[in-house]
């Protein structure tokens, strides 16, 4: 009884609006039909909230920390775990939710979708993210360019060959939950993504489902006012 409880409960999703990792997680809960709640995790405001000095921050810092040890987002409280990277959360609701598949059942294409997904979330993203980008300093701009244009270079060719209507075929799936984040960062640091007509065509097509704009960053509770759509 006490574990069907636990699963009734509403995810309850720790994140940043413009957190790539964390939109990923959005837009699965979206094209799952899942209902949850959203706790912000402010990357920016006095230097983040994981690591500034204040002692108000710091304890939300502690409180942060004992849910993600590595201070990042997103972090998610689901059926009495708490699960922190946006990959494991995808499939582990992909395992456990009904609604449409984000992993193919073919073995190849599953693949696929977890190579692409692999290339965005560990071979680009990681390069481009905000701890790391804070690092460089000035040259953060160039820095950003250059991973991602060197990251497309790959996931282009390797999307010509995989690619139907969306990422693997004409199913929606994981890989494509990966790639549009990724585009809008590309575009944020002034990428031209139309040097890769696969990628742009992929994310013109996805960026109009419904699952993708109710997950966007420019309509989440802590978007600043600025920045809504």
């Amino acid at each position: 009884m006490h574990l069907s409880l636990v699963c009734l409960a509403k995810p309850v999703l720790h994140g940043y609006f413009r957190s790539s990792c964390s939109w990923r997680v959005r837009i699965a809960f979206a094209l799952k039909g899942i209902e949850y709640d959203q706790v912000p995790v402010n990357l920016i405001k006095d230097g983040g909230q994981q690591s500034h000095q204040s002692s108000l921050v710091l304890k939300l810092a502690d409180e942060y920390k004992a849910l993600n040890p590595m201070m990042q987002v997103p972090a998610v409280e689901i059926d009495g775990i708490t699960l922190s990277q946006s990959l494991a959360v995808i499939q582990y609701i992909d395992e456990t939710r009904p609604g449409p598949r984000l992993l193919p059942t073919d073995p190849k294409k599953r693949a696929q979708v977890r190579m692409i997904s692999d290339v965005i979330a560990s071979g680009i993203q990681p390069l481009q993210n905000l701890y790391v980008i804070q690092k460089i300093g000035a040259e953060k701009v160039q820095w950003a360019q250059h991973f991602i244009n060197r990251g497309f270079q790959a996931l282009e060719p390797i999307l010509k060959q995989t690619a139907g209507k969306y990422c693997v075929g004409d199913e929606i799936s994981m890989a494509d939950i990966c790639l549009v984040p990724q585009v809008y960062n590309a575009e944020r640091f002034k990428v031209d993504v139309g040097q890769y007509p696969t990628i742009k065509r992929l994310n013109q097509t996805l960026v109009e489902m419904e699952a993708f704009k109710v997950s966007s960053p420019s309509c989440q509770p802590d978007t600043p006012a600025d920045l809504r759509a």
